[in-house]
């Protein structure tokens, strides 16, 4: 699978997206904007955006025509069109906005690319960094071990779909609120509106339990797929419904022996308005 996800700059998240083709990074315009003008507003830095390309085409710059556009996971959760650029083309946009950001925002493209060619080099290095960010946030040893357990699973679940024919974004997104929404008896929309979050990553604000039901679904999903060589989205999504349903029948056995719900509103924001966290 092209490697999707998200990059924190001065605790905003900043969606990104990996070429593995060409080894590039892109980064969403709209979230590299809205750091550069300070603006907590997402709709306001779209606009910005607007009126600055605009003006940029009309003085012939060749900064928006290299610019592209991919799909993006959106405020709603929904995948949407939006603007996106490699590092180089990002740092000509940069000067062309008034910002005290500029400067740090140049080096923390640079180290982004930096640390990607590191990561191929060595994987554990992404791992380490992922780590010590949960450690920084106050997650215990034990939640951090089972979020990385947890993602080692994931990613089996997902080297599997590409293999059998699985290879747009949306197919990906939504094999997994078909397994999430039988396991946990939800969408991820709605577990994520239960705990209060907006951008930020579910999985990063799962208690035990729930990561623990999440990797046994998406555990349970691979290995009927591969008993029955699954392939395609019919055959996937029929294998994610038995592998999520396996998972539903543990939740319910434990919920009733214990007399606790599974799925909670706990969460790790800090108090007060809420705050991106790592993707």
């Amino acid at each position: 699978m092209t490697e999707k996800s998200l990059a924190v700059f001065e605790g905003k998240q900043i969606r990104r997206h990996y070429d593995e083709k060409t080894g590039t990074w892109y980064f969403s315009v709209v979230d590299i904007i809205q750091v550069l003008i300070q603006q907590p507003d997402y709709q306001a830095a779209r606009n910005y955006w607007k009126v600055l390309k605009n003006r940029l085409n009309k003085e012939g710059s060749e900064t928006v025509t290299k610019c592209n556009r991919l799909k993006m996971v959106a405020e709603d959760g929904k995948m949407r069109l939006t603007d996106v650029a490699d590092p180089e083309t990002l740092l000509r946009l940069i000067q062309s906005v008034p910002s005290p950001k500029a400067e740090p925002i140049k080096l923390w493209l640079a180290k982004v690319g930096y640390e990607r060619m590191q990561d191929m080099a060595d994987p554990a290095r992404s791992l380490d960094r992922a780590r010590e960010y949960w450690q920084q946030h106050g997650r215990s040893e034990k939640w951090i071990q089972q979020r990385m357990m947890g993602q080692e699973t994931r990613n089996k679940l997902t080297d599997y779909w590409q293999e059998h024919e699985i290879t747009k974004e949306e197919e990906y997104a939504i094999l997994t609120n078909i397994i999430h929404q039988e396991w946990a008896g939800l969408s991820i929309k709605k577990h994520k509106d239960l705990k209060g979050l907006k951008t930020q990553n579910l999985r990063d604000h799962m208690n035990e339990a729930e990561l623990i039901f999440t990797a046994l679904a998406e555990l349970s999903t691979r290995q009927i797929a591969e008993s029955v060589n699954a392939t395609g989205m019919y055959e996937n999504k029929e294998a994610g419904i038995k592998g999520g349903h396996i998972a539903k029948k543990a939740r319910q056995a434990l919920e009733a022996k214990t007399g606790r719900k599974v799925i909670t509103g706990e969460n790790f924001l800090p108090p007060g308005p809420a705050k991106p966290t790592l993707g």
